[in-house]
């Protein structure tokens, strides 16, 4: 299926590793123009210039910290004058957290992963009206439905509520806004979990992660390129019939029943 995304202009937040870096390569060989977003901004810069090589595609690094007004601002503005415009943003931005989130964290991690994914909504959103046409996708998590960490429900839940809200607002002027969570994905930062995981409980990283793998319907932890196909296809022309909604990109949890 053609998505048709060549020539769109993506920005890609936590754009340097795991998922962020797996949705821009899907976007890059679907023939988008991307930006890698990172903290580190020689990490950024790196991978994007390792994957335009490997695509052939357009792709820029930029440093920023999506938990600050200023750093998003000069960030969007760079973007745009690189890129001529952005057309598609995915909001993948948060802090690292291999294992439960301490409650402690709350604060930090809504304004990286809550408000600064408002942030760079609002900072390339009017580009988006003017053009009447965009997307927006943020990557929320499977915490958003389940309990087991506050912090780590609250801030899930929090990105599907904002995205509701985004898409109500933006959705008649040509932009659609989704939240994709994904369940246990085969990252680096899952790997630590798993680990961690492990020695608290005297086990084998292999055993944890067999007990992760029966409670997926497929048996096994979906890739992060998995999840960012999903992704690809929210950002394309294709998705418009997906607007305010939630994806679970998770394999399929066994039991629960969502309607």
């Amino acid at each position: 299926m053609d998505l048709r995304l060549k020539d769109k202009r993506a920005v890609v937040t936590g754009g340097s590793r795991g998922i962020g870096l797996a949705v821009g390569r899907a976007l890059a060989q679907e023939g988008a123009d991307v930006a890698l977003v990172g903290r580190n901004a020689q990490a950024a810069a790196e991978q994007a210039a390792a994957l335009a090589a490997d695509t052939g595609a357009r792709v820029i690094g930029i440093g920023a910290d999506t938990g600050d007004d200023a750093s998003v601002a000069t960030m969007a503005a760079a973007a745009i004058e690189q890129l001529g415009g952005v057309d598609i943003l995915v909001n993948n931005a948060a802090m690292t957290n291999p294992g439960v989130i301490a409650e402690s964290a709350l604060e930090a991690e809504i304004n990286v992963k809550v408000r600064g994914y408002l942030r760079c909504a609002r900072a390339f959103a009017p580009g988006m009206v003017e053009r009447g046409w965009g997307r927006i996708i943020n990557v929320g998590g499977a915490a958003a439905r389940r309990t087991g960490s506050v912090t780590g429900s609250i801030r899930n839940v929090a990105v599907a509520a904002l995205t509701k809200n985004l898409a109500d607002e933006l959705g008649p002027r040509g932009v659609n806004v989704t939240v994709v969570h994904p369940g246990p994905t085969s990252s680096d930062t899952m790997a630590k979990a798993l680990a961690a995981n492990a020695e608290s409980r005297g086990l084998t990283v292999e055993e944890v992660e067999r007990e992760f793998s029966a409670a997926i319907s497929i048996g096994r932890i979906v890739t992060p390129g998995e999840v960012a196909a999903v992704i690809a296809f929210l950002a394309s022309p294709r998705s418009v019939a997906l607007n305010g909604d939630p994806i679970i990109a998770s394999g399929g949890e066994l039991g629960p029943i969502y309607y």
